[in-house]
């Protein structure tokens, strides 16, 4: 398939950054189009763990090309202790294995700010961001005052730009907030000197995905967060700030959308959310705490304890429908041994209202109460298996009925954290 889309098809910490990985293998470029550093992708290779924020998941294979669109919102200062972090590690980075975009935004100090003195500001209304300052910077985006990375490379035109919006973030810092502002002279000499710094990875990204596409070069899209956070389809306001799924990537890769030829979702054999927000399937006390503990539901960026909860069919078919997903993949099917019984969400209730369709349509979410079936579950340990036909009876039982109930093909599964830990649904 010369084009791949894979996202998240549940509230994100799906394991999108191993699958990225092992699909990577066969591709010839990554594209990580949406989002900022708040997005935490793991890959365990080996021995090594590795967390990536805004590089996208195909770098720690040498031979590929991994850019970084113009729809993610990129703190510099991340993204180069990024690349240092993997340099010192052995992995190799440059210009030619590691592409951004232009025309993708830049997150300043004041966004971030701005973006953790708004969520005290908002007391018992606060969203759960992670104060990475992602959500100001698109909020720029779309007032039409940000800066991007271009911007940075003419030292002249940042000073005048970021000069100006210093002025206006500043004045919000000090006057609304109470804060202490920032330095403009420090702020342009630092972040001019970060310009300077990115220089040899900036591209025309749009122009050198479309290309790789036009030559028959294998591509893989590379989605930073869950489709129940996207900005417009999610479970708003509690959501991040970019569109996550397959429809992002037109905008955010610069790429056309009929040239998508697969979309893959990504969802847990159960379910987990980080931070504030609806969460229908979740669970709570010493049940909620053993599916942590086993699933180690910890986020990769923050160190947040995960929300957990079980499978929820109808958020993502949901999920599928609006993307148009041709397959997906299901992972931390391991975590469920040793349960007795394995509940999942079937439908949502609200007084006399019942939907196995996601209600989208509803102002708010807090009175839906969530009908689950259960299936019996297994004992044994299914880390070594890497033949469908391998697994238990109960857990190939399981992987058949949640297919059949979210309509979509089941094309991988996913039983252990490192590389080879995958099981090809045709095995």
């Amino acid at each position: 398939m010369p084009s791949l889309s894979v996202f998240g098809a549940q509230w994100g910490d799906e394991g999108k950054g191993k699958l990225i990985d092992f699909l990577a293998e066969a591709k010839d470029v990554v594209v990580r189009y949406q989002g900022g550093a708040n997005a935490g992708h793991t890959v365990v290779v080996g021995e090594e763990k590795y967390v990536l924020h805004l590089i996208p998941s195909g770098i720690l294979h040498p031979d590929k090309v991994n850019m970084i669109g113009q729809g993610v919102a990129v703190d510099p200062i991340k993204l180069l202790e990024e690349v240092d972090g993997l340099l010192a590690r052995g992995i190799h980075v440059d210009g030619d294995n590691l592409r951004l975009a232009a025309g993708a935004h830049v997150i300043f100090e004041h966004h971030k700010r701005i973006d953790g003195l708004a969520e005290i500001w908002r007391g018992e209304g606060r969203i759960g961001t992670t104060g990475r300052g992602i959500g100001p910077c698109y909020g720029d985006k779309a007032a039409r005052t940000g800066l991007r990375v271009a911007d940075l490379l003419d030292p002249e035109r940042a000073k005048d730009r970021l000069g100006a919006a210093l002025a206006e973030k500043n004045a919000l810092i000090e006057r609304v907030h109470g804060e202490t502002p920032l330095d403009v002279a420090e702020q342009i000499e630092s972040y001019v000197s970060m310009g300077d710094r990115l220089r040899p990875f900036v591209a025309d990204v749009g122009a050198e995905v479309r290309r790789a596409y036009k030559e028959g070069r294998e591509v893989l899209f590379e989605g930073a967060q869950g489709v129940m956070l996207d900005i417009d389809h999610g479970t708003y306001p509690y959501v991040t700030s970019s569109s996550t799924g397959v429809g992002g990537i037109s905008g955010g890769a610069a790429f056309p959308p009929q040239h998508i030829d697969e979309a893959w979702g990504i969802a847990k054999a159960y379910c987990t959310r980080v931070g504030e927000g609806p969460f229908p399937s979740e669970i709570f006390g010493d049940e909620a705490e053993a599916l942590r503990k086993a699933g180690n539901e910890f986020g990769a960026t923050t160190g947040r304890p995960r929300r957990a909860g079980w499978f929820d069919a109808v958020a993502v078919r949901y999920a599928f429908d609006l993307t148009g997903a041709s397959g997906w993949i299901m992972t931390k099917l391991d975590v469920l041994s040793g349960l007795d019984e394995i509940p999942y969400a079937v439908a949502y209730r609200s007084g006399s209202e019942r939907w196995t369709e996601y209600p989208a349509h509803l102002a708010s979410m807090d009175d839906v109460q969530v009908e689950f079936e259960t299936m019996p579950g297994w004992s044994e340990d299914i880390t070594s298996v890497r033949s469908f036909a391998d697994l238990p009876a109960n857990a190939r039982a399981y992987v058949e009925h949640i297919e059949a109930i979210t309509g979509v093909p089941i094309v991988m599964i996913s039983v252990g954290p490192g590389r080879e830990a995958v099981i090809h649904r045709s095995s």
